[in-house]
């Protein structure tokens, strides 16, 4: 409903009026309510213009939400002997919709534009991209599986099938320049946080044999005997991914790091930030790459590859200090039983010149930490004893925390026989030497900032973490069903703006909730279509989540019944925030 105001000059009256639909389908609109002569209300409110506006809008906005609040009676002819309409879908998602919201943020209507008049193709680029990325979040699986499940949208498909596929080629081609609308557009949503760049990498498996194209054999994380991928995400401060590229399956992932930060520095306008990654990715070319410009790093450093005298100095109880304080301290003397003391995290550090780099190795003890190694090493450890036993079949793989790898075997050859004997028993020698490491941890960095600080950067290094297992298992990105190239590219494009839409999402719900409950939430956001096409009524549970959604975004869809001229506006409005 809107205000509307009618009549000559010195005899006007202030009008609600309500917009509806004809028979024929058109719309028009009609007087709902007369609020009363313009010239009256105005002495009411001083002469004020604004004042009486405002008021009149306020009193639409309430007849607006009286009217959809009202019970409104539903015409339903059913028959215990008639039959459902054939191939008439019945059941809609809307869960799509507080997505559809967030790409309408994102500008990608814009995005798909604007990419639409360079290669000058005549089907819906933008209904294709911001489908498959509500199938990935809502129902993830193949991209045949997908546009079946978009049929269940309340904006069913327009499009074929082959469009799907040919637009994936187009994602592929314009992959960059699409990451860095989005990262623009995104500050409209979010502000970002870029002065603090994570970096990692993961690899996700096809189901096939051969290599072909960057789908080549590797070290697989998951280690499947597989072809992969490898994937780089840069993340902000605020765990909202910022940009992604693929890579051949077999390529050091060392090097994948300086051409897509290149890139970031170079299109996305960040060149100064702090660089945290792990140690795997900390090489000295890379450390010596951050150190350029206005960049920094900090990033993780493993104990034990360190050098024997370095080594030594960490591992040396003497001269850490506790967090916050400048007392140095002996770490075999702690009490680890005292509460404080277990909570605490003690630190030293060390200088080192690597080349024409000043660095500094910050390595920490902490009680608690020595406390979960031990629990997780008890563990392996009682499976190690089975093995020696023979209560486990001994296989050593290829994970380095296997607990196989505390089993030694001995061979030996009986006096005068040929056979070979062999025996199992706990490497002594393999459990004490890990237990050296216990509690300690290391950062090295270029940073001459306070320590604590330096260290909560690198703690922040998990949600990069969880962004992959979002992609991974909740998303579903892997196998991979694509095969060419481009379309593989394409592929992981659409996760990766499925991660940044839902991130954001988590953002707008102020990380109330957790990713289980969001995803399920919004995946199980059924409407029902009434029979008659009258309207729709939900079918999904309302709940604290549910409400806040709604809150959040502006619109509704638990009332008991919701006609379809109201959901039409809903929809509306989610395209034209």
């Amino acid at each position: 409903m809107y205000v509307n105001i009618t009549g000559s000059s010195n005899n006007k009256d202030i009008y609600i009026y309500q917009s509806y639909r004809k028979e024929n389908g058109k719309t028009s609109s009609r007087i709902f309510k007369k609020l009363g002569k313009y010239n009256e209300l105005l002495e009411r409110f001083d002469n004020d213009k604004e004042k009486l506006m405002a008021w009149a809008k306020e009193e639409a906005r309430k007849e607006t939400e009286a009217y959809n609040n009202k019970a409104v009676p539903i015409p339903l002819k059913l028959s215990q002997k008639a039959f459902i309409t054939k191939d008439e879908e019945r059941c809609f998602n809307v869960g799509y919709l507080f997505l559809q919201q967030l790409c309408t943020d994102l500008r990608i209507d814009n995005i798909c534009r604007k990419i639409k008049e360079r290669h000058k193709f005549k089907y819906d680029f933008s209904a294709i991209l911001t489908d498959l990325i509500y199938a990935r979040i809502l129902s993830p699986s193949s991209k045949l599986s997908s546009y079946t499940f978009c049929q269940k949208l309340l904006e069913p498909p327009k499009y074929s099938l082959q469009n799907v596929y040919r637009a994936l080629s187009v994602m592929a081609e314009e992959s960059f320049f699409i990451q860095e609308e989005l990262y623009r557009n995104s500050n409209f949503v979010h502000s970002r946080n870029t002065k603090i760049l994570y970096y990692d990498c993961s690899n996700y498996y096809f189901e096939i044999e051969e290599e072909d194209g960057n789908k080549c054999y590797g070290k697989s994380k998951e280690n499947r005997p597989n072809p992969i991928v490898t994937m780089g995400l840069f993340m902000d401060a605020d765990g909202i991914p910022l940009a992604f590229d693929i890579f051949p399956g077999n390529q050091n992932e060392q090097t994948t790091l300086k051409p897509l930060e290149s890139t970031i520095i170079r299109d996305f306008n960040c060149s100064e930030f702090i660089f945290c990654s792990d140690a795997g990715l900390g090489s000295v070319n890379n450390r010596r790459f951050n150190s350029l410009g206005n960049r920094s790093y900090v990033i993780t450093h493993s104990i034990k590859k360190m050098k024997n005298e370095d080594k030594e100095i960490a591992l040396s109880p003497k001269q850490f200090k506790k967090i916050g304080s400048n007392k140095f301290i002996d770490i075999s003397t702690l009490d680890e039983s005292d509460d404080e003391v277990f909570n605490s995290i003690y630190y030293k550090e060390i200088p080192l010149v690597t080349g024409d780099m000043d660095e500094t190795i910050i390595v920490t003890y902490s009680p608690k930490y020595k406390d979960y190694q031990q629990k997780i090493r008890s563990k392996q450890l009682d499976r190690a004893q089975k093995m020696v036993d023979g209560k486990i079949k001994k296989r050593k793989g290829k994970n380095q925390n296997d607990p196989a790898r505390f089993v030694k075997e001995t061979k030996f050859t009986n006096e005068g026989e040929i056979a070979e004997n062999e025996t199992f028993e706990l490497d002594q020698d393999r459990i004490s030497e890990e237990a050296k490491y216990d509690g300690f941890y290391a950062v090295i960095t270029n940073l001459e900032d306070n320590v604590e600080e330096i260290l909560k950067i690198n703690k922040q290094r998990w949600e990069i973490e969880e962004n992959f297992r979002i992609i991974k298992t909740d998303f579903e990105a892997r196998p991979v069903y694509v095969r060419r190239d481009d379309r593989i590219k394409a592929h992981f494009l659409t996760c990766y703006i499925s991660l940044l839409v839902y991130r954001l999402l988590e953002k707008k719900l102020d990380n109330k909730y957790t990713c289980e409950e969001i995803l399920s939430t919004i995946r199980e956001m059924q409407m029902t279509l009434l029979s008659g096409n009258s309207g729709y009524v939900p079918s999904y549970k309302r709940t604290e989540l549910t409400d806040s959604l709604h809150e959040t975004f502006g619109f509704h869809t638990d009332y008991e019944f919701i006609t379809k001229a109201t959901m039409r506006n809903i929809i509306k409005n989610s395209t034209n925030t």
